[in-house]
């Protein structure tokens, strides 16, 4: 279970975790009514805007993995969300479960991110993974160091180039030692230290362009990585091949 105040309504909370996932995890389609067709063929169980969203999945073997978001509207007008996570593990308990509790904690957080910042707004969305060379044990402190930014918290203010796309300036929105968040004026650009998990290092990027301009670039001013999100996603996959020469 993870709860969180969020700023924002319970209406675009509700919409940020039914049909606005492209802004803040993946784009997953759903049939929006009581027993629907849920994210990877679950059924909703729960469909109440505003208030309740739930998906059930069940498998073989007594496998099953249930999702639930919990919405109330507080007092000073912000929106309190409880987010329940049940399922079954097979395999591996200790590492996915770890994992998964990470990984939940920076996906709320960029669904807060999007509802104060991008709310109602679909992305353009982008993910990538690094070489072989990215799983090692200390990657994630090269790209850390890439960035240059360090374990000081969320909050600064980050400034580089990156090829293809210029110059790119960005709030630190999230820093621990195993993810990132970086959010511009019209994209969230997420980090991924999976190699604490056995895995490689990941970014997803979500990009927020207005929709006349959803195939332009930075060229006229805007943010440098405005355009499309699979060549801001190519662009971030070179930068981040670099930093790992074989």
């Amino acid at each position: 279970m993870h709860e969180s105040e969020i700023e924002g309504t319970p209406a675009q909370v509700f919409q940020a975790v039914t049909t606005g996932t492209s802004g803040w995890m993946w784009p997953m389609e759903i049939e929006p009514k009581l027993g629907g067709e849920g994210p990877f063929g679950s059924t909703i169980t729960a469909w109440d805007p505003a208030h309740r969203f739930a998906n059930r999945l069940e498998g073989e073997g007594g496998f099953f993995n249930e999702l639930g978001y919990d919405i109330r509207e507080l007092a000073n007008g912000t929106t309190w969300l409880k987010y329940t996570h049940k399922g079954v593990f097979f395999a591996d308990w200790d590492n996915q479960y770890n994992a998964a509790t990470q990984h939940t904690a920076f996906y709320l957080h960029t669904l807060g991110q999007y509802v104060q910042y991008f709310s109602g707004r679909q992305a353009a969305f982008a993910q990538l993974e690094g070489p072989e060379a990215s799983g090692a044990p200390d990657a994630f402190e090269t790209v850390k160091k890439a960035l240059g930014i360090a374990d000081g918290g969320a909050g600064g203010h980050l400034s580089l180039t990156i090829a293809g796309l210029g110059k790119v300036e960005a709030t630190v929105d999230y820093l621990d030692p195993n993810f990132i968040g970086l959010r511009t004026s019209d994209t969230m650009i997420r980090f991924f230290g999976r190699n604490a998990f056995g895995a490689l290092v990941g970014i997803s990027v979500h990009l927020f362009a207005d929709d006349d301009d959803s195939n332009g670039g930075a060229a006229d001013g805007g943010d440098a990585v405005g355009g499309d999100a699979d060549a801001a996603g190519a662009a971030w996959e070179e930068w981040l091949k670099r930093q790992f020469p074989q």
